[in-house]
């Protein structure tokens, strides 16, 4: 089958995102003037190691946030976000706050989850979390589409969790990385192995 986007795909469901998978969750944290926000993004990745980089996208809207989600907005005002890493034990809590609940809605508090502050940026943290990366804005892009933003940030501090870090290695597999595929479907890391690149 090839199918050109601009023209449909005559598929029951949107095959794009069950194709690039699977793909790390970001976590995201933020505070503004209506308050604290955590919200689960799949289009979210590493981009650089010096600085060290993230970046994640936002790709639709809510009608009480002008164009965008509640991240984004609350993104604009304070210049800052927090990355929080999602475990397969946190799948339903996650699940939970990413609810389309109205601006200035605690997804902490709606779902129960811990809150701890960050050190670096005047923001929420999962406190829970396998790792936070606390980050400060360094570009917003408007991408092609009514409602898609690509925020960048440098990360100015990392929190990791004491039984994540097995011989001075962060262990993924000490705590199961939740990862998205398309549609409804999900992935838990639980193989891992290891291949050394030519020439290392």
């Amino acid at each position: 089958m090839f199918y050109r986007p601009e023209d449909g795909h005559g598929l029951p469901h949107n095959p794009f995102n069950a194709i690039v998978t699977p793909r790390p969750i970001g976590w995201i944290s933020t505070r503004g003037t209506l308050g604290d926000n955590l919200a689960p993004y799949s289009f979210f990745n590493a981009v650089a190691y010096v600085p060290p980089q993230v970046m994640f996208a936002s790709t639709s809207a809510k009608e009480d946030r002008e164009g965008t989600k509640d991240s984004v907005a609350q993104i604009r005002e304070s210049g800052v976000f927090c990355v929080n890493i999602v475990e397969y034990a946190a799948r339903d809590v996650m699940n939970l706050s990413s609810g389309p609940w109205p601006a200035g809605e605690d997804e902490f508090a709606l779902a129960g989850i811990g809150k701890a502050e960050c050190e670096t940026i005047d923001c929420p943290r999962v406190a829970g979390a396998p790792a936070s990366l606390e980050c400060k804005v360094t570009q917003i892009v408007k991408l092609e589409g009514a409602a898609n933003f690509a925020v960048f940030g440098e990360v100015t501090g990392v929190h990791m969790r004491d039984d994540c870090l097995v011989d001075g290695r962060f262990d993924v597999t000490t705590f199961q990385p939740l990862t998205r595929l398309g549609y409804r479907d999900y992935s838990v890391i639980r193989d891992v192995f290891e291949l050394k690149r030519p020439g290392e």
